[in-house]
């Protein structure tokens, strides 16, 4: 499992030194453009593996082995492991490291594209272990959302600063589309919080293992699912504008939708929004409300 170091915007220091994984780290150079810290705190790796809790009537996904820290203690534990690396020098190294598992598969594939429930089958679901970069931790959030049907839930580690923005609630700053998209179909913890100190090469960042119980069904009660998120999309498009504001900005097609029913100003007031206020102040029930009044 590794951590990303790129883009980080604080050090704001630590706990003593881990307790250091005396292993393979250090055969294997990290890699920027990859987004490679790689974790070595068995302290960590043993609440991580904790709050997963694997079991052997279960598949689990683990995203970005790295070097193996967290998959040699999943594959001890759970039935089948499917370990997917982008990587291709750690890949030959992770199968000569695991050469004897028989119940893990580890595939060489880039996590944004991959069809993670074709590998999942014959399995119903899967649990998601992952350690996502911050530079791409949202597309392969969305990634993993979009194929929730073969997701029972995930565990991951992201950038503490990134978490907050998934788990900021309406009325916080830090709201935005991915908080909205997150909520709508997963029910969130945030677990515990892990120094930079937890990795190597040491980032700069702190980081924070998330809990997601992907739900049943969508949250919110929309007519039009795929509806619901270009507007919420349109929403955020320029932060400082209200809703109003960007309503009548937004993309030709919501347009078109919003003169049907006489306007921005109009649906929002079918809705029950007042026209001025900001897309991070509506909950979830709020966008709900909107796109019904649209369509």
């Amino acid at each position: 499992m590794r951590k990303d170091m790129a883009n980080p915007e604080s050090d704001h220091g630590g706990p003593s030194e881990p307790d250091f994984h005396p292993s393979s780290f250090l055969f294997h150079p990290s890699k920027r453009r990859f987004g490679q810290n790689f974790l070595i705190d068995q302290n960590v790796v043993r609440r991580i593996i904790s709050a997963v809790a694997p079991k052997r009537d279960q598949t689990l996904i683990e995203i970005g082995p790295g070097t193996g820290a967290l998959t040699k203690r999943l594959i001890e534990q759970a039935g089948r492991v499917i370990a997917i690396e982008f990587d291709r020098n750690l890949v030959p190294q992770l199968r000569a490291q695991f050469s004897g598992s028989s119940n893990l598969q580890i595939i060489e594939a880039d996590a944004l594209t991959t069809e993670f429930c074709e590998f999942v089958h014959p399995a119903p679901t899967a649990h998601v272990v992952a350690n996502l970069p911050y530079n791409i931790a949202t597309a392969i959030l969305q990634r993993l959302i979009e194929q929730r049907q073969c997701i029972s839930d995930m565990t991951l580690m992201l950038q503490r600063e990134v978490v907050d923005r998934i788990t900021a609630e309406a009325g916080s700053t830090e709201r935005g589309y991915l908080s909205v998209l997150v909520e709508a179909y997963c029910e969130t913890e945030k677990l515990f919080d892990v120094p930079p100190q937890a990795f190597r090469p040491v980032p700069k960042v702190w980081s924070t293992v998330l809990s997601l119980r992907v739900r049943p069904r969508i949250a919110v009660k929309v007519k039009d699912e795929a509806l619901l998120w270009k507007v919420v999309g349109a929403g955020f498009a320029q932060r400082r504008k209200t809703i109003l504001n960007n309503l009548r900005n937004a993309p030709e097609e919501i347009q078109e939708l919003l003169k049907r029913r006489g306007g921005a100003s109009i649906v929002l007031c079918d809705a029950g929004i007042p026209a001025l206020r900001r897309a991070e102040t509506l909950a979830l029930e709020e966008w709900g409300f909107l796109v019904n009044a649209i369509e």
